[in-house]
């Protein structure tokens, strides 16, 4: 199986599903944030590993320790990984903090001060255009 194949994609999706699932209603460490999501899974093309992109709403603290807290319930989550999907192995997982949905937020911001900064030269070559016009 290639990566990035039909099949991939569609045992990329499933993995992603599952883990959710388990997370939130079988893991009860107190370390996991109840705000994670799994943002992205990477299954490689022999099922042998999965990386698993995760990314909390809050503080890095708050994302550390959720790391932590998935690292220590691994064998619990891959388990029930395996119980729910049939695949051929099981992989094994590795939980990897995504900070993509922070960036995106901070890039929005940004974006906002722009189009706001722009609103406002706007503003003021408008009125100084009507300023002239008034002159004449």
């Amino acid at each position: 199986m290639k990566k990035g194949s039909i099949k991939n994609n569609r045992i990329n999706g499933e993995v992603m599903r599952e883990l959710s699932c388990i997370i939130r209603d079988g893991v009860k460490d107190p370390r996991i944030d109840p705000l994670m999501t799994i943002t992205r899974v990477e299954v490689t093309p022999d099922l042998q590993f999965c990386k698993c992109y995760v990314s909390t709403i809050g503080s890095d603290a708050a994302l550390d320790n959720t790391i932590k807290g998935l690292k220590s319930a691994e064998g619990y989550i891959r388990r029930e990984l395996a119980h729910r999907v049939n695949l051929r192995k099981t992989p094994s997982l590795q939980f990897v903090a995504d900070h993509s949905i922070e960036y995106a937020i901070e890039m929005s911001q940004r974006i906002e001060e722009l189009a706001r900064a722009n609103r406002k030269v706007d503003e003021e070559a408008e009125y100084e255009t009507e300023e002239e016009n008034e002159e004449e």
